[in-house]
């Protein structure tokens, strides 16, 4: 080419896991990147609804890339609703740049249609990015007459990236044709997890002292979100039970570690208390400098999530050479979770069936053996690359 591919990236807000990659491919010879972001949420300190706290994320997120903050006209700005990303200025701002493809993450929102539907764009290439599928989505009417309206909505789209085997086949519902679907893998920041692994180690230890879990202990974690969609409940019940036959048969010594926050918390603390369930720890909400001596703390990670596109916190986990149980509702599963090398997989909601998961990781995984083998380096150098 005469001149540098120009590439317009349309995304919600800066999100950790694609600030890298949009450096990376902002610093490639023949391509032009400018991210056009619909609202601040990360760079400024702000309350996030499902966490109840105020964060701003302690990591750089806005070098290494151009980028543009375009003007949020909505009441209630954010990624909870239809109107969250509104920004009437956004074809303008798109046009004014004269991109030669659109990048687009998503296309729930208010922006995004207007984005699809404008005229004044009808000649540039536009290339979706998402991580939709449809595990664990019900067999409905409703269901197939949204599959008809995306079919309808995202004609306009040329190419589709799929994060995944489970998203792969929710575009092949749209495209309708595998030559217009790209792999793109979900990822995190491997660099940055592995680079931190043998500080991250010496921090757990320290940590787990200051949360008084013996030195001895399995640890399962959750970490995430406290909130219905992830059914923190699900693995609470399954521990006590775990933990009630370890004790009558003299099984390791386990305990439970939720890190994170959200409304549940209160109900989780309440049902620890009733039960008498024994070695359940709570962490606060921790930021992104910490969560390599999150996952270095953990022997198992779990997440039990009825609803989840992807779950990058096991792309992260793994990096530190932490298996993973997931429900089958968990897109990353099909591909992250190779059973017994880097995790399971076990029926949402079924407590039984995750309670046996959870014994058949401690029989594989004894706490002084504390990786299953091969996790850290099963995809290669870096986990989800």
């Amino acid at each position: 080419m005469s001149r540098r591919f120009r590439v317009a990236v349309v995304v919600s807000h800066p999100i950790q896991y694609f600030s890298p990659w949009f450096a990376y491919v902002a610093s490639r010879p023949n391509v032009v990147v400018k991210v056009f972001y619909l609202w601040n949420f990360g760079v400024t300190s702000q309350r996030d609804r499902d966490f109840g706290v105020s964060l701003k994320w302690d990591i750089p997120l806005l070098h290494g890339y151009d980028h543009e903050f375009i003007a949020n006209a909505s009441r209630d700005p954010g990624t909870h609703h239809f109107r969250g990303l509104d920004n009437p200025e956004l074809v303008s701002k798109l046009r004014a740049w004269r991109p030669d493809a659109i990048l687009l993450f998503g296309y729930a929102y208010l922006s995004h249609l207007r984005l699809l539907l404008a005229p004044a764009l009808r000649h540039v290439p536009i290339i979706l990015r998402g991580d939709s599928h449809n595990l664990c989505r019900p067999a409905d009417i409703r269901q197939a007459l949204l599959r008809r309206l995306r079919r309808v909505l995202l004609r306009r789209v040329g190419a589709f990236l799929a994060v995944g085997q489970a998203n792969e086949q929710y575009f092949l519902e749209v495209a309708r044709s595998p030559d217009r679907i790209f792999r793109a893998p979900h990822f995190v920041d491997n660099e940055r997890f592995r680079g931190a692994e043998g500080e991250a180690r010496r921090a757990a230890a320290v940590w787990r002292h200051e949360l008084g879990i013996a030195d001895d202990a399995f640890v399962i974690g959750f970490v995430g979100k406290l909130e219905d969609k992830k059914r923190p409940e699900d693995l609470l019940r399954a521990f006590a039970v775990l933990s009630e036959a370890g004790a009558a048969t003299g099984r390791p010594n386990v305990a439970l570690l939720f890190v994170g926050a959200g409304h549940l918390e209160s109900r989780l603390r309440e049902e620890v208390n009733r039960l008498g369930i024994r070695q359940v720890y709570f962490a606060p909400f921790q930021n992104q400098t910490q969560m390599p001596k999150v996952y270095a703390t953990l022997d198992l990670l779990v997440l039990p999530s009825s609803s989840e596109t992807w779950g990058l916190c096991v792309n992260e986990a793994m990096n530190l050479g932490v298996p993973a149980v997931v429900s089958d509702c968990v897109g990353c599963g099909p591909d992250l979770v190779v059973p017994d090398v880097t995790g399971w997989t076990f029926r949402c909601g079924d407590i039984a069936h995750l309670r046996h998961i959870l014994g058949v990781a401690l029989d594989y995984s004894p706490r002084h053996e504390r990786n299953l083998p091969g996790v850290s380096d099963a995809f290669g150098p870096g986990v989800g690359d």
